[in-house]
């Protein structure tokens, strides 16, 4: 299996793809912040690591007395040390979770978000769980929410279809990254456009696949 400690090393290195995806997403999340409505803002992130994206931006930003965040993520390991960068922030109204995200029921108690992060998943599932997690991010979310999402664009490229499926499911598109062709990275956000659904989606949104 791999050690998903460990991966996360790569963050360290400013010339890596992992680190030019972190530079995105942060920038993309405090954009999401300043735009959320007036008022307390939810904030989900699935497979949230070690949470350097979230715990990246709330510290400085304005708005992080506002945001109550859930950060799910299943190995043991990232997860206190993501507890541990929560606390060192003094970010009392950040919860880490030691769970499957991809269970709706492991966060459903912290839905509707004004904001989601599903990075770090689209790489690592199948093509038809992406096309089924996109499809059920509205039911996920809050009217005019943000979602931000990633994955790798090397051969064969999906991020078409991945920019495609959101579009689908009721999202308008914010922005879509791939700043070069040697990291083969690719972030986006878009908004959601569409009515959220009434009801939660039933069973797993994706399956990791074996390391």
């Amino acid at each position: 299996m791999k050690d998903w400690v460990a991966w996360h090393a790569a963050y360290d290195d400013p010339s890596s793809s992992l680190s030019a995806r972190l530079r995105l997403v942060r920038g993309y999340l405090a954009a999401a912040l300043d735009a959320a409505p007036a008022g307390p803002v939810r904030l989900v992130s699935l497979c949230a690591g070690q949470g350097r994206d979230v715990l990246g931006v709330l510290p400085r930003h304005p708005r992080r007395a506002e945001v109550s965040a859930v950060l799910v993520e299943s190995d043991p390991a990232n997860a206190a040390l993501a507890r541990q960068a929560a606390a060192r922030a003094r970010l009392a109204r950040v919860e880490v979770r030691e769970a499957d995200a991809s269970r709706v029921a492991a966060f459903a108690d912290a839905l509707p978000a004004d904001v989601l992060l599903l990075c770090g998943i689209f790489g690592n599932v199948s093509d038809e769980d992406i096309s089924r997690t996109a499809r059920a991010a509205p039911a996920l979310c809050a009217p005019g929410a943000t979602v931000l999402w990633t994955r790798h664009r090397r051969p064969p490229d999906i991020t078409p279809r991945v920019r495609a499926w959101f579009a689908e499911s009721g999202f308008e598109e914010v922005a879509f990254d791939a700043p070069d062709t040697q990291a083969l990275t690719g972030v986006g956000a878009c908004r959601l456009a569409a009515a959220p659904p009434p009801s939660l989606p039933d069973g797993p949104l994706f399956t990791f696949r074996a390391a």
